[in-house]
C-alpha cells in the first residue's frame, strides 16, 4: 500500500502543484483546502502518514492544526508551509513537534525529497516504539527576540533557529560585525527548553586577559589583589540555562584550555578556590574570524573548535540579503522616532534605494544607526535621498555597492583603496598565487604599527581607538613589536 500524504493549503496553485509532484513520486496524496476539512476526513477514518500544511489559513491556522494532530497521533511526521517565515513562526512549528519547515516558495525536489526521508523515518520510529524507545516530548518555551527580513538566507536562519533551538548541543554562530550574532544567540535561547533560566552573554575581546578568568569561573576573596570577596563567574550565573561567548576567538590560549574542560566535564574550580563547581549550561560561541585558520596558525585549539562547532549557523552580510534593507530600515526609523519622542518620520522612495545600493561594510548595526542619524536630523516627516547621501559621505561610509569605492566625501578613503586596487592589479598580472593572506597581514602590521607609533607604544589606547582587544594588537604585531606597557 503507497503511502498517504495529505496536502492542506488554502491556496489552490500551491495545493495543486504539490499534490502532483508527489503523485508523480508514487504517493498516494490528498488535498485539502483547510486544516478543518483533513480533520473531518481523518475523523471518517481516513489515513495519513504524512502531512504538508500551510500556516496562514481560514478557520484552524496550520499550529492549531499541528496541536490537533499531535492529540491523534503523536507520531505523524508533519512538513509545516510557510511565505512568512519568522523566528516565532519556525521557533513555533518545530516546538509544536513539525518535523520540518518548508519555506515558500520552495523547489518541489525539495518537498518530494522530505517526503521520502520523513516516511523512511517514520518506519524505523515505529520500528523502534516496539522496541520500547521513546522520545522527549518538547517544552514550551516563551516567544524569541525579533529578528526581522524575509529573503531566502533569512527564512533558512530562522528554519536553523526553529531546529536547533529544540537541541542541547553548543552552536558557534559566525558572521561579520554587526550582523546580529548575538539576536541570534537570544533567539536559540528563547525557543529552547532553557528559555526559562539565565541567558549570560560575555564578549571575551572586551575583558582584559588577566581580568577574563575570573569573568569566566569566578574567583574566591584573596584570590589575587583586589579581591575582597567571592565573585561568581559567568558560567555560575548560568547555570540551568545559557552562556553566550561572543568574539571566542580572541580567548587566550591558557583559558581555552580550562573552557575545554568545562564543555567536557561541566565542572571546575573558581580562581583561587578548591571547590569542584558543577553546572549545566548550554554554550553558544560567535566570531567573526576563520576559527579553521586560526587552528592552523596555532593561535586557537582544535579540539575546542570541534567542542563549539556542533552545530553552526552562518550569518549572511547584509550586502547579500538588500532585499530586507526596507524592512530592516523602516523598524530602524520606528524604533528611533519612539526613542527621541518625535513625530512620524518615514523614508522616502528613493531614500530607501540609495540605502540597497550601500555596501554597508558594518551590517544590520551600521544601518541601524544611520537611521537613528536620519531620524534625528530630519527636517520634516519625509526622509529624502539627499540626506542619506550626507549622512554617509558625513560618516565616511559613502561608497556604494559591494566593493564600492569611497565617494567624494572622504578622500582619505579613497586614497589607500585605490592603492590596494593597485597592489592587487600587479599581482594578478605577474601572475602570483595565494596572496590574499600577506595583503592582509600587511594592511594589519601597517594598522597597528601607525597605531602604536601615534599613540608613543601604548597598546591600551591604540586598542581603543582602533576598536579591539590590547591582546589583539599584541598578537598581530608579534614579539618584538608589542610597544610598551601602559604605565
Amino acid at each position: 500500500m503507497s503511502p498517504r500524504i495529505f496536502v492542506v493549503d488554502d491556496d489552490r496553485a500551491v495545493r495543486f502543484v504539490l499534490a502532483e509532484a508527489l503523485r508523480d513520486a508514487g504517493f498516494a496524496v490528498q488535498a485539502f483546502d483547510s486544516a478543518d476539512a483533513a480533520l473531518d476526513a481523518l475523523g471518517r477514518g481516513q489515513r495519513a502518514d504524512l502531512v504538508f500544511t500551510d500556516v496562514r489559513m481560514p478557520g484552524t491556522d496550520g499550529l492549531g492544526f499541528l496541536e490537533a494532530l499531535r492529540q491523534r497521533d503523536a507520531d505523524l511526521p508533519v512538513v509545516v508551509m510557510s511565505a512568512y517565515t519568522d523566528v516565532a513562526t519556525t521557533a513555533g512549528a518545530f516546538r509544536g513537534g513539525a518535523r520540518d519547515y518548508l519555506p515558500k516558495p520552495f523547489d518541489l525536489d525539495a518537498p518530494v525529497q522530505l517526503a521520502r526521508d520523513l516516511l523512511k523515518g517514520r518506519e524505523a520510529s515505529a520500528a523502534g516504539k516496539a522496541k520500547g524507545l521513546e522520545m522527549p516530548a518538547a517544552q514550551e518555551p516563551e516567544g524569541p527576540p525579533q529578528l526581522v527580513g524575509g529573503s531566502a538566507p533569512m527564512r533558512e536562519l530562522f528554519r536553523a533557529i526553529g531546529r536547533y533551538a529544540q537541541l542541547p548541543l553548543a552552536v558557534l554562530v559566525t558572521g561579520e560585525t554587526g550582523t546580529g550574532k548575538e539576536l541570534v544567540a537570544r533567539a536559540l535561547h528563547a525557543e529552547s527548553p532553557r528559555a526559562s533560566r539565565p541567558f549570560v552573554a560575555l564578549n571575551t575581546a572586551a575583558i582584559p586577559a588577566e581580568l577574563l578568568e575570573s569573568e569566566l569561573f569566578g574567583h574566591e576573596a584573596g584570590a589575587f589583589t583586589g579581591a575582597t570577596k567571592r565573585h561568581i563567574g559567568r558560567f555560575e550565573q548560568a547555570d540551568g540555562g545559557t552562556l553566550f561567548l561572543d568574539e571566542i576567538g580572541d580567548m587566550p590560549a591558557g583559558l581555552q584550555t580550562r573552557l575545554l574542560r568545562v564543555l567536557a566535564e561541566g565542572e571546575f574550580f573558581r580562581v583561587g578556590g578548591r571547590e569542584l563547581i558543577r553546572v549545566d549550561v548550554r554554550v553558544i560561541a560567535a566570531t567573526h574570524q576563520d576559527l579553521a585558520a586560526r587552528v592552523r596558525e596555532g593561535r586557537f585549539r582544535e579540539d575546542l573548535l570541534h567542542r563549539l562547532d556542533v552545530l553552526r549557523i552562518s550569518l549572511p552580510p547584509l550586502r547579500e540579503r538588500r532585499e530586507d534593507i526596507p524592512l530592516l530600515a523602516a523598524r530602524f526609523v520606528n524604533e528611533a522616532v519612539q526613542a527621541m519622542g518625535l513625530g512620524a518620520r518615514r523614508l522616502a522612495t528613493a531614500a530607501v534605494e540609495r540605502l540597497q545600493q550601500h555596501a554597508f561594510p558594518g551590517n544590520v548595526r551600521e544601518l541601524r544607526n544611520l537611521c537613528f542619524r536620519l531620524v534625528a536630523l530630519a527636517a520634516g516627516e519625509r526622509i529624502p535621498a539627499a540626506a542619506v547621501d550626507a549622512a554617509l559621505r558625513d560618516s565616511g561610509a559613502a561608497g556604494i555597492a559591494s566593493g564600492g569605492v569611497a565617494g567624494d566625501g572622504d578622500a582619505r578613503d579613497a586614497a589607500w583603496r585605490q592603492g590596494l586596487e593597485a597592489a592587487v592589479q600587479a599581482r594578478f598580472a605577474a601572475g602570483e598565487q595565494g596572496f590574499a593572506e600577506t595583503l592582509r597581514a600587511a594592511f594589519d602590521e601597517t594598522l597597528l604599527a601607525t597605531a602604536l607609533a601615534h599613540h608613543r607604544g601604548h597598546r591600551q589606547r591604540a586598542a581603543e581607538q582602533l576598536g579591539i582587544g590590547r591582546n589583539t594588537v599584541a598578537r598581530k604585531l608579534g614579539p618584538g613589536r608589542r610597544g610598551r606597557k601602559p604605565g
